[in-house]
């Protein structure tokens, strides 16, 4: 791989990288004006993703984890899949309806971020990285795509069941007397 590309890509890892890790400091630790865990877990109860807590620890750890290990350039292809979880969850659920343009509460910026994780998953961490330092190199792009397919059919399982477990705690059980 030729120094530019290898810069680029290292460019790249960075800025997805910290953007994400950032996103997940403010829902793991409340940090850049962020509302901590207990708040992600009240947006997850906004979002109808239940249970709250197990979304809430699974988005904030997603994108902290996921963020850092894209800026080291550790597990890559494997790495962009979950900041792309969060990703896909947050444009379907909160701002596919609001249309395309950022300022407008759209889905554009999670559109890019989620494009970004696509190319590194696709081209790998590039030569500065830590998957070349330690020669972890798995099929590309061939590792990238079974996980994305893996995740997209975990969320389609996982979120609904959660929804439906949700629910049936909720119910009142059925044999028992009302006043």
């Amino acid at each position: 791989m030729n120094a530019l590309l290898a810069t680029g890509l290292l460019l790249l890892r960075l800025t997805l990288g910290l953007i994400i890790m950032a996103h997940g400091a403010q829902k793991l630790f409340g940090l850049f004006g962020g509302h901590g865990l207990r708040g992600t877990q009240e947006m997850m109860n906004r979002l109808g993703l239940q249970p709250a807590p197990f979304w809430a620890w699974v988005v904030a750890l997603g994108e902290f984890g996921g963020g850092l290990l894209v800026a080291l350039g550790l597990l890559t292809p494997l790495a962009v899949l979950l900041p792309m979880g969060s990703m896909l969850v947050a444009i379907a659920k909160v701002h596919w309806a609001k249309g395309f343009w950022n300022s407008q509460g759209g889905f554009e910026f999670n559109l890019a971020l989620l494009m970004m994780g696509v190319v590194l998953g696709l081209t790998g961490a590039g030569s500065f990285s830590l998957d070349q330092v330690l020669s972890f190199a798995p099929p590309q792009p061939l590792t990238f795509l079974i996980g994305l397919v893996v995740l997209v059919v975990l969320l389609l399982i996982l979120i609904p069941l959660g929804n439906m477990l949700a629910r049936r705690s909720q119910e009142p059980a059925q044999g028992t007397a009302h006043s």
